[in-house]
């Protein structure tokens, strides 16, 4: 019975020094998390169009010193 006694008192310090963290919310780590992932994927959409944007650039001027050349 002592020992009973013993664990049923354990089991209910546990559960009451548990209760704030069981009680606390999560939704702050999260709209962080999901704020840095839109900042990185409007960062790495932005790269693809600068680096698109010199391809294209690059061609344009390619095709405009083949013009000058054959002239």
């Amino acid at each position: 019975m002592k020992r009973f006694t013993t664990l049923v008192f354990a089991a209910l310090i546990a559960l009451t020094l548990s209760m704030p963290a069981l009680a606390q919310g999560t939704t702050g780590t999260n709209n962080g998390k999901a704020a840095a992932q839109k900042q990185a994927k409007e960062e790495k959409q932005q790269a693809a169009k600068a680096k698109k944007q010199a391809k294209k650039a690059k061609k344009d001027s390619n095709k405009e010193a083949k013009k000058t050349s054959k002239k």
